[in-house]
């Protein structure tokens, strides 16, 4: 069984009610794998609602939380991000903070993260990553 953490931007499209996202969502779930909600994400997506209410999207955020956990972060995550920072910085590249946690809690917990945003998560070492968009 594999578990599936939801970047942001998948978040958002499922809102949108993308087709594409909608479809795998279904699969995943027929397959026996399952979806997680990374507090990052949640954080992200919640902020965005409070910034510009929209009572549709705000319920429909809601139930996706009920039906989908979101799960809580170790400290091993916080470990992983620095060792992620720090590698990045080194080979002169830089990635958001908000990525490098969701990234960190995927690796520390063997999760297979869903983006659409390949780019921003492409040179991590030891994380699986796949677009659910495409």
């Amino acid at each position: 069984m594999k578990i599936y953490a939801l970047d942001t931007n998948i978040i958002s499209f499922f809102m949108q009610n993308n087709e594409d996202v909608q479809r795998k969502f279904v699969e995943t779930i027929d397959n026996g794998d399952n979806i997680i909600i990374p507090p990052i994400a949640y954080y992200e997506v919640k902020r965005g609602l409070l910034h510009k209410p929209t009572p549709k999207k705000e319920k429909l955020f809601e139930e996706l939380c009920r039906v989908y956990k979101v799960v809580e972060m170790e400290k091993d995550c916080y470990d992983i991000a620095a060792e992620v920072y720090a590698d990045t910085r080194k080979k002169g590249e830089s990635i958001e903070d908000a990525d490098i946690l969701i990234a960190s809690m995927c690796i520390a917990n063997d999760y297979t993260l869903v983006t659409h945003n390949m780019k921003h998560f492409k040179d991590i070492d030891g994380l699986t990553v796949v677009d659910w968009c495409s």
